[in-house]
């Protein structure tokens, strides 16, 4: 029941990882385009850091569940 339990929380995890690699990649190309004016690139860069941090964290939760299956 417990493997059960970890593999539903491995996939939750990759999912929501994937999802803020995606919006990280969004926002990072914000921030590089020189044609947006300057508070929205700041603000894509802020929020492109946080992506990535979330994705990390997301990351190494999946990996820590999928090594208790």
């Amino acid at each position: 029941m417990n493997s059960l339990k970890n593999a539903g929380h491995a996939i939750s995890e990759k999912a929501q990882e994937v999802a803020h690699g995606g919006s990280y990649q969004a926002n990072k190309s914000v921030a590089k385009d020189s044609n947006a004016p300057i508070g929205t690139r700041l603000s894509a860069a802020k929020d492109a850091v946080g992506d990535k941090a979330k994705q990390e964290h997301h990351g190494a939760k999946g990996r820590s569940h999928r090594e208790l299956i």
